[in-house]
């Protein structure tokens, strides 16, 4: 039985940018407030996240130990999943016509699952694989570059390669993506930084500075990673933020 996800709102704290560092776009910051913080499971390496008609979805990447599953959001504990074999390091996943895709980090190979988990096919790319989502028709990937990637739903083929800019300025280490009301979310690894991009032009329009989100965080385990994990659930308008091996999941509205 499929778990919908549920938010329980709570009163928002209004959160601001700290000083700016060499890794934070020179765009103009948007301001967002923490509503929510759910528990999540200090094991999973988190490489992918995605609401789908209100179910959580997560996707992780470790040697030997990568997953997909199903999520339930009060507890952090996973549900319907599916593990990968050994020899694959998972990454990114979304879902576009009711199709899971999911990305490997250096096998340059991808698998599509059907909604009851079932492998349904594969597909091969010359790049490695780091974050996806997906804009209702094609699929946006990216690859630790500069450069996103559009891809056919149908073949996997790249379509269009789109160089992102800020203020002219190319900006790399693109990682886990977000479609979000037209615009292209991206976490810039290794930093607390997501950047909004405009899907025609490659350009930065606006960045969200979660090192206060992190600082929530990190307390809960001395061994948490890098913020990876963004996924938006349209009904409520909240965001998903959590990392590898991050003890939570925080929700937050943008302003």
């Amino acid at each position: 039985m499929r778990t919908v996800l549920v938010f329980f709102l709570a009163v928002g704290v209004a959160c601001s940018g700290k000083k700016a560092n060499e890794n934070e776009s020179l765009a103009k910051k948007i301001e967002y407030t923490i509503v929510k913080v759910f528990p999540h499971d200090t094991k999973a390496f988190t490489q992918g996240l995605v609401v789908h008609e209100g179910q959580l979805l997560e996707s992780t990447g470790q040697n030997g130990t990568s997953w997909i599953a199903e999520v339930e959001i009060t507890t952090g504990k996973q549900e319907k999943k599916v593990e990968l074999d050994k020899q694959y390091f998972g990454e990114g996943i979304t879902v576009l016509n009711n199709k899971i895709f999911q990305l490997t980090w250096k096998s340059k190979v991808g698998f599509i699952y059907n909604l009851d988990y079932k492998k349904i096919g594969e597909f091969t790319y010359n790049r490695e694989g780091w974050g996806i989502t997906q804009n209702g028709v094609d699929l946006i990937a990216s690859d630790g570059s500069d450069k996103l990637y559009f891809l056919d739903s149908a073949t996997q083929a790249v379509k269009k390669t789109l160089p992102v800019t800020d203020n002219g300025i190319a900006v790399n280490n693109l990682n886990e993506l977000e479609f979000i009301d037209g615009y292209i979310y991206a976490n810039r690894w290794q930093t607390n930084f997501i950047v909004k991009i405009d899907p025609a032009t490659g350009s930065v329009l606006g960045t969200l500075d979660l090192s206060e989100v992190a600082e929530v965080v990190y307390p809960g385990n001395p061994n948490a990673d890098v913020l990876n994990g963004i996924a938006y659930e349209p009904k409520s308008k909240l965001l998903l933020i959590t990392g590898k091996l991050w003890p939570a999941m925080v929700a937050i509205r943008l302003k």
